[in-house]
């Protein structure tokens, strides 16, 4: 039997905190690097805050991060007995009172508590700085003091890994630990605050902190997982963005660095780029549909030209919901031209030259890529033009906008006719002005 044994523990009120979703993935690459187990213990005891719906969001959040528990999850809600008998065994051997109805543990007056946590070295705190804390609540609901120590003794945790904001909360659990007999402590690991680009810690009042919404925005899973090891820990060969097996390879809980990590939605979405890049073209377009789903034009996409089109917007896309929005154009009868575009490329005194050379010249050019963008190139050249310049207005008549996808791969996926059209349409519209 395994001699690492570890557990992730969250309180179901509300969605699942980066932070917590950092702490179950350290505690999951802890368990497999060890070949150790890793328990999911529900943290349910408040019957006010808990609700079903956030309990299944907390198993959603994890199986989208792929983090594997191993048996069935502990939901604290069904073990009151335990914490029942462990207050009442406080009580008998005086090491607890009844004060206001509520049980109070006895604190020393002298001495210390301490442990030598993975990350942040020696923690010592003296006893007569911690009052005698509630175990057991007048309504006779255990306080999460008493749950967590009851729970890790009789669970037999050997590692406990969680936030540094439960660094105040170890003391009271080691008391309790001792007071149930226990002649040992867990290792622990207190891993760092996760803060925002100002350097302060997240807020749910203040930033982004749900998981499930950065997976709404289209974020791999695969790139958080890798994002999200990165925030308190390195690799030893600086190589951030690398499978997760190799993580679990490297990762040790000595190596994670005890300052506080930044989270920084660029760098996430960075690495999501990476990871879009190294896909598939095939898987690209399926992974895109659920966006493309959520467009008003989803009625008139075509699966096979969509094939054809989607990878051409996989380098430029950073998250997938930015996908949907490159490719309008393919799909939109009249797609619409923004103002700020038309108003840079078609009013100079070349913009209606180069559109009639491109109509007459796309009318009978071989119609390749690489034929395309020889003639508009020549086109350019004939104006005095780099292909550059040449190419905007052409752009904004085909595609509506200045930037997108590659521009001859655009007009050779939407065909003769429709491109003549647009750029017809484009004529008729500075006659117009």
């Amino acid at each position: 039997m395994s001699t690492t044994r570890l557990r992730f523990a969250p309180a179901p009120t509300g969605s699942l905190h980066l932070g917590s979703a950092r702490t179950a993935l350290f505690n999951w690459l802890t368990a497999r690097g060890t070949e150790g187990e890793l328990i999911l213990r529900i943290e349910d005891t408040n019957a006010e805050l808990t609700r079903p719906e956030l309990i299944d969001n907390i198993y959603r959040s994890l199986e989208w991060l792929q983090i594997e528990f191993d048996g069935e999850p502990v939901r604290q809600s069904e073990r009151t007995d335990l914490y029942n008998d462990a207050v009442e065994s406080w009580l008998s051997d005086d090491l607890a009172y009844v004060d206001d109805g509520a049980v109070r543990f006895r604190v020393p007056s002298d001495g210390t508590t301490s442990w030598d946590d993975v990350v942040r070295g020696n923690v010592v705190f003296e006893n007569q700085n911690i009052e005698d804390f509630v175990v057991r609540r007048a309504d006779g609901s255990a306080t999460f003091f008493t749950a967590n120590a009851v729970d890790d003794f009789d669970l037999g945790i050997t590692h406990v890994v969680r936030g540094e904001d439960l660094v105040n909360v170890t003391p009271k659990v080691i008391m309790l630990r001792q007071a149930l007999g226990a002649q040992d402590l867990p290792k622990f690991a207190h891993l760092p605050l996760i803060v925002n680009e100002q350097r302060k810690k997240l807020s749910k009042r203040r930033d982004d902190v749900a998981l499930e919404s950065y997976r709404d925005r289209g974020v791999l899973a695969d790139a958080m997982i890798n994002y999200l090891a990165l925030l308190g820990w390195g690799p030893p060969d600086d190589v951030e963005v690398r499978p997760i097996e190799e993580i679990v390879q490297l990762f040790r809980l000595e190596d994670v660095n005890p300052s506080a990590a930044m989270f920084d939605v660029k760098k996430l979405e960075a690495i999501n780029g990476d990871y879009i890049r190294a896909m598939k073209p095939e898987e690209f377009t399926e992974a895109l549909i659920p966006w493309i789903a959520n467009e008003p034009w989803n009625s008139l996409v075509d699966r096979d030209q969509l094939a054809q089109v989607a990878p051409l917007v996989q380098e430029r896309t950073r998250v997938l919901v930015e996908g949907p929005p490159q490719l309008d154009f393919f799909f939109l009868e009249s797609p619409e031209i923004e103002e700020s575009a038309w108003e840079k490329a078609m009013t100079t005194p070349e913009a209606p030259l180069i559109l009639e050379s491109t109509k007459t010249a796309f009318a009978s050019v071989d119609w390749s890529v690489a034929s395309l963008h020889e003639s508009l190139r020549a086109i350019g050249d004939s104006h005095g033009m780099k292909l550059g310049k040449a190419q905007a207005p052409v752009r904004v008549a085909v595609t509506g906008r200045l930037v997108g996808p590659p521009l001859f791969e655009s007009i050779h996926a939407l065909g003769r006719e429709v491109v003549l059209e647009r750029i017809l349409r484009a004529q008729n519209k500075l006659d117009e002005t």
